[in-house]
């Protein structure tokens, strides 16, 4: 029975060529693909579907124009012998499948397809025989309709060049390529080192290692009790440290007269050179590593402030790690705000690299001092303003910003009327408030203007939506050079809104784009505890 257009011998030849052998696999499925050929209405753009990696992509780029490089056909790995052709605008199209029972009438495929017969035992003669005499018998073949997200083909995301190995990449990969995310195949590579090999270091009693240098900080821990360095890296070990070593375990220590060379960098260097290039303003850090690591502290009050990019650039880099509190958390001086370390004892003088450049120019870490803002709270709502209902928002936003430093400089309100608001933003922009804060009308009713009329007067900068529940109304923007944010009414009734998340970062001077805010989304929704202990929670973490 022919294949198409080729005789049985010459699409095996065909299939010698392309695949190196007449593998039966190529050749059955061969048959089934020009079964499900021969179904579509001539003139048909397809394309093709495969459930199987072995042998039958090749007869689908053998016998069509679809191909895994034009994407026009799609390898499901369902683990199935069964191809599909399809309309690639509709779907609709025909899966060819091999059929068990149908399969049964010929017992050396049987034997083949189901691995019954070791290949030694095969009839290879007579295999070839049946599946030529076989042909799409064997096969079920029926209508299918694909779903939709595979119909049609993604296009291309923006291209970013890699910060670690200076390769372009789609930019929806990460932070940074996925092969120096670890997914790269290559156990070595001229010029990197890409296995994840250590040192080989010589290892010796601890009696024998009297007199010489520790590698290495040797932790003893009390369950319980205490955590610590019983000799730290590049002490003279005495005898003494041989009788506590044993006492915690530790009976074998690192030669440190065969030390490797210079293609390998030590835990302490490694990570003070990460520490250097990760520590900004606001941050303090002890430079002589404990255990391995560093310990980052603010050195002044004010906001954590995370470069995320970078941070998850440097925790894509291998044998490395930096661990932070969240961004945007309120930090006393002294507090503790992230740790760093190598993570093997030696790493790579490639992965070191790999892993600086990861980190960018700096700094990963900031403490941001929050700005003394002289604030202007503007109350919108004409109910409010008739006096039929009272204020409530004036003393609620009120103890938040003095809590953070700030000053109540100007209050109003104003009813529902978009010159009214405007006229009042206009009025605390003369009366020099740096940070305003409006109340209400932030929602889509009719009679919620606030937005628009910050808009007449002279609003830009401006994100109007945040990813949080409660507050997903809140806008943050510009008012000339004073900041401004809109709070929407739910602040009446709950505690902890969006307004006490966003707050802290106007404060500090953080210039919030899209994507920022989008960031707020995971831990963005409020539980809405009996007993509010914000900050203290994951709302907006």
């Amino acid at each position: 029975m022919n294949i198409g257009q080729y005789t049985f011998e010459e699409f095996k030849q065909k299939a010698k060529e392309f695949h190196g052998y007449p593998a039966p696999g190529l050749l059955i499925g061969g048959y089934m693909v020009e079964a499900a050929k021969a179904r579509l209405p001539e003139g048909t753009l397809f394309e093709a579907m495969v459930e199987s990696g072995k042998c039958l992509p090749d007869a689908v780029q053998l016998l069509t124009l679809c191909s895994t490089g034009n994407n026009w056909m799609k390898v499901k790995l369902l683990g199935r012998y069964a191809v599909s052709l399809y309309d690639k605008f509709t779907g609709k199209g025909f899966r060819v499948a091999i059929d068990q029972e149908k399969l049964k009438l010929w017992p050396e495929i049987h034997d083949w397809f189901m691995k019954e017969k070791p290949k030694a035992e095969q009839d290879t003669e007579r295999l070839f025989r049946e599946i030529e005499e076989a042909g799409d018998t064997i096969c079920s073949i029926r209508p299918v309709t694909i779903a939709k997200k595979y119909l049609g083909h993604g296009h291309m995301t923006t291209i970013d060049v890699c910060p670690v190995c200076g390769e372009a990449y789609p930019s929806s990969d990460g932070s940074i390529c996925r092969g120096c995310q670890g997914e790269a195949p290559y156990e070595s590579m001229e010029g990197a080192v890409c296995a994840d090999d250590a040192p080989d270091l010589k290892v010796m009693p601890v009696e024998q290692a009297v007199g010489r240098k520790a590698v290495h900080d040797m932790t003893g821990i009390r369950p319980g009790e205490s955590k610590g360095p019983i000799t730290k890296a590049g002490d003279i070990l005495g005898i003494g440290d041989v009788c506590r070593l044993q006492r915690i375990g530790k009976f074998n220590v690192y030669d440190a007269e065969a030390i490797p060379g210079d293609e390998w960098v030590h835990e302490n260097d490694a990570v003070k050179a990460f520490a250097k290039r990760m520590a900004g303003p606001g941050i303090t850090y002890d430079a002589d590593p404990e255990e391995g690591k560093i310990n980052f502290f603010a050195d002044r009050d004010g906001m954590l402030s995370i470069d995320l990019d970078a941070l998850s650039r440097f925790n894509l880099s291998p044998d490395v790690m930096l661990a932070t509190r969240h961004d945007g958390s309120l930090m006393p001086k002294g507090k503790g705000v992230a740790g760093t370390r190598a993570i093997p004892l030696y790493i790579s003088r490639d992965r070191f690299s790999r892993a600086l450049t990861a980190l960018g120019e700096g700094p990963v870490l900031s403490v941001l001092p929050l700005k003394a803002a002289k604030v202007g709270i503007l109350v919108t709502g004409t109910e409010v303003f008739q006096g039929l209902i009272e204020d409530k928002f004036i003393p609620i936003i009120s103890s938040k910003v003095i809590k953070l430093g700030c000053t109540v400089h100007m209050t109003d309100i104003v009813p529902d009327e978009r010159e009214a608001i405007t006229n009042a933003a206009k009025a605390m922009l003369n009366g020099e408030c740096d940070l305003i804060v409006t109340t209400a009308g932030m929602s889509v009713d009719p009679d919620d203007v606030t937005r628009a009329a910050l808009v007449d007067a002279g609003l830009h900068a401006d994100h109007y939506g945040v990813p949080m529940l409660p507050g997903t109304m809140t806008l943050v923007g510009k008012l000339r050079k004073a900041d401004i944010i809109g709070v929407p009414a739910c602040a009446l009734f709950y505690k902890t809104t969006a307004f006490d998340v966003v707050l802290p970062r106007v404060l500090a001077g953080q210039e919030l784009r899209r994507k920022d805010l989008a960031r707020l989304g995971e831990g963005g929704f409020c539980m809405n505890c009996k007993t509010c202990s914000f900050p203290k929670c994951p709302f907006g973490k």
